[in-house]
């Protein structure tokens, strides 16, 4: 019996699709779960203010497929960093992360998967957005408690938050067993030069992983085996210290072969973590 799950990001699939048809594609494909996108757009935002009902079609429609919408991927605070000093973008950004728990617990979701931004692109990382980062993440934390909804902080592309390592002194600061780590392998390997020593110093912490290509400067749209991505080495370090569930993140790129392109994916990531398990 396998000791893994490896899921899908729900943008590997052309976005005209229905969520029907994500989710029996994913499962065509073989993956065990779909892992829902809340970006920054306003279509995906948006997705948050959706009625009772239509969030109980959508696990309907799951439950028809057979298979379950576990994660979230909310890097919508990319746009409404919880750290900002503008304006109320920091609020902003708070009440969105409150929105993605409450989804979440209606839908069954039990990772929310939070950008590690204090910041938004435009504006520089300070201390005191770092203050402010740290402040309003222990209130997302505690009302992510409040639901039984588990909050992982992603490492991202940006100096603040690229690697497990950093992470971890929010993670230890606000010390909630509603806020762990669910790091972005390609991310964390473009900013660390030991990924191994890296995802174990999340030790007891990470509650899932993205496996994701890249190689130094490029951050997406590489097809897995790519990349300077060692999946072999990261894979064995993430079961060395007992994480057991994996998404796949890769982007559909517009071309008539996506479901060919899917099925690629997970066997290239299915057959690393099996050899895991011998």
């Amino acid at each position: 019996m396998r000791k893994y799950s490896l899921g899908v990001y729900e943008k590997a699939f052309p976005n005209e699709l229905k969520f029907e048809e994500k989710l029996s594609a994913a499962m065509q494909c073989g993956f065990d779960f779909l892992e829902l996108s809340i970006d920054a757009s306003d279509e995906k935002l948006e997705r948050l203010d959706w009625p009772k009902e239509k969030i109980f079609k959508l696990r309907r429609s799951s439950e028809k497929v057979g298979l379950p919408i576990s994660t979230m991927c909310l890097s919508g605070v990319r746009r409404f960093p919880i750290g900002s000093d503008r304006d109320g973008i920091a609020e902003v950004g708070v009440r969105i992360v409150r929105m993605a728990v409450d989804f979440a617990a209606l839908l069954g979701i039990r990772i929310v998967q939070v950008g590690g931004f204090d910041v938004n692109d435009d504006y520089p990382s300070t201390l005191t957005s770092r203050a402010r980062f740290f402040t309003n993440l222990r209130v997302c934390a505690a009302y992510a408690a409040s639901k039984g909804v588990m909050l992982g902080l992603e490492t991202m592309e940006n100096d603040f938050v690229n690697t497990v390592e950093k992470a971890m002194v929010y993670i230890k600061g606000i010390d909630s067993p509603y806020l762990c780590v669910y790091p972005d392998t390609g991310n964390m390997n473009n900013g660390t030069d030991n990924l191994y020593a890296d995802i174990y110093s999340g030790k007891g912490r990470i509650c899932a992983a993205h496996l994701k290509e890249t190689k130094p400067s490029v951050f997406r749209d590489l097809k897995f085996g790519e990349g300077a991505v060692d999946f072999d080495a990261a894979i064995r370090a993430y079961r060395s210290i007992g994480v057991g569930m994996f998404n796949a993140e890769f982007w559909y790129d517009g071309g008539s072969d996506w479901l060919a392109q899917a099925q690629a994916a997970h066997d290239f990531l299915a057959a690393k973590l099996d050899d895991s398990e011998r």
